[in-house]
């Protein structure tokens, strides 16, 4: 994206992040949601959703910290390790699944998710990110 002469190019932009989802904690059953069972989350994969949406239900035992369970995130891919420097981390780096890397941090009181996704690497939450 090009912003013109004079125009404040935004944050993000100078980040270089790329959006991922934006991911969004409810509280009732969803026609194809996934329950992982070892996070106690329940999901609605947002590979199908034109938006890039991942619904998120929790269980009362899920460990995830209250600011993701209450507030939506925005999710984004970038190289994690540089994307983390002086940031307030939420939950620590992890690897879900083969080949992804993601963690959270908390800015200004939002929860945001910053993925590492290595080339043909699966999508799917195969132990999870907590």
């Amino acid at each position: 994206m090009t912003y013109g002469a004079g125009t404040k190019i935004p944050a993000i932009a100078r980040l270089g992040w790329r959006y991922d989802h934006l991911g969004i904690p409810h509280g009732s059953s969803r026609r194809g949601e996934r329950h992982l069972q070892q996070l106690g989350i329940h999901v609605c994969e947002f590979e199908t959703s034109p938006y890039g949406i991942e619904w998120m239900r929790f269980d009362p035992q899920c460990p995830v910290p209250v600011a993701v369970k209450t507030v939506p995130h925005l999710a984004f891919v970038d190289d994690l390790d540089a994307a983390l420097e002086g940031k307030q981390i939420l939950i620590p780096p992890n690897s879900p699944s083969t080949g992804v890397r993601v963690a959270f941090i908390l800015d200004d009181g939002a929860p945001i998710e910053l993925l590492e996704l290595q080339v043909g690497a699966s999508r799917r939450i195969a132990t999870g990110p907590f």
